[in-house]
């Protein structure tokens, strides 16, 4: 199957969706140029359930009981669209996403490009 022109599959590290004031807003305001979205996380499975109710988080994918190398591999091979994008916060989340095939963006930096707001002590 070939990749839709001009389709995305978002994937948000648990750590970067917690740096933002208002996660359900940009969960919502990303839905509207995306195609897929989900949360990954090497916290337990129920972790990231509870974060997404939290937060009216409706997620077309997560991590499970795997590690975030095997989920975004896995993802990228369900989802095929011409863009998989893994926002994140540190070096190692960076590292991660060259190493799979992921373009990356630091949470900051897709704050400030989607218009997004940071809590104050992020």
């Amino acid at each position: 199957m070939a990749a839709a022109e001009g389709t995305m599959t978002l994937a948000f590290d648990l750590d970067a969706l917690t740096r933002f004031a208002d996660p359900e807003a940009v969960v919502q305001d990303a839905r509207q140029w995306t195609s897929y979205l989900g949360i990954v996380s090497e916290k337990p499975t129920f972790a990231v359930t509870k974060f997404a109710r939290e937060h009216r988080i409706r997620q077309d994918f997560f991590s499970g009981p795997r590690g975030r190398e095997e989920s975004l591999e896995q993802i990228r091979k369900q989802f095929e669209t011409d863009r998989h994008v893994f926002v994140g916060v540190t070096q190692e989340d960076a590292s991660l996403a060259d190493a799979v095939g992921w373009e990356f963006m630091q949470v900051g930096e897709a704050a400030e490009a989607a218009g997004w707001t940071l809590k104050e002590d992020s």
